[in-house]
């Protein structure tokens, strides 16, 4: 009862937190989704990212990639194009790199179970980074992360290191890797809609999914 209580205060306690990401607010494109996810019972969300391209600008001196030191110089979570890329180059000073970085998601859980039903699907959908923790106070946090990431530098201290023909080539990997992460989310969905018990509320979940395609 007491695991149980604790549970529904922490949630309680999440979802009425401001939100410090960069962005402020969960990504339009998997915004249903979270709402789905936070009104179960077993679940909520603690951090998401629906997956994204991103060419960040960063001190060209500093030897330790952090994001706070870093200023974006475009961002999408959709297909991009390389003229994107090419504007946002020109606005460039330090050492710009050009990024993916696939859908995840950190889900806190009731019990044990609940979080290893949701890992087996995320790893059955091509999420094979994605992994349990259990913290000091009980809390079973469940993250949905991928390996098929993309990182690649672009420029040097504002000089561009590329041809255009090589960034049009990243663009189109990048492209593909969207494609890839959209695929694997609904795979997710379809795959837990048919590993739980509970179905129809998880079949609301792939609906959710449907009206972001």
């Amino acid at each position: 009862m007491e695991a149980g209580n604790n549970f529904k205060q922490w949630k309680k306690q999440c979802l009425s937190k401001v939100d410090f990401s960069k962005k402020g607010s969960v990504d339009g494109e998997i915004e249903n989704i979270v709402s789905f996810i936070n009104e179960c019972h077993s679940y909520f969300t603690t951090s998401s990212c629906s997956g994204r391209i991103i060419l960040i600008d960063g001190e060209s001196d500093n030897t330790e990639v952090q994001k706070q030191n870093c200023s974006w110089l475009f961002v999408t979570h959709q297909k991009c194009q390389k003229e994107d890329v090419l504007s946002g180059l020109q606005k460039a000073c330090g050492d710009a790199v050009f990024k993916f970085e696939p859908f995840v998601l950190h889900v806190q859980c009731k019990q044990l179970e609940d979080a290893q039903l949701l890992h087996s699907v995320a790893i059955n959908s091509g999420f094979r980074n994605s992994g349990i923790t259990v913290g000091k106070k009980g809390k079973i946090i469940m993250a949905v992360r991928s390996t098929h990431c993309l990182e690649v530098p672009l420029s040097h201290k504002g000089q561009v290191l590329v041809q255009e023909e090589y960034i049009d080539y990243v663009v189109q990997v990048a492209n593909r890797k969207i494609e890839e992460n959209r695929k694997r989310i609904e795979r997710l969905v379809e795959l837990h809609a048919s590993s739980t018990t509970d179905n129809l509320e998880w079949l609301r979940f792939e609906d959710c999914l449907y009206k972001w395609k």
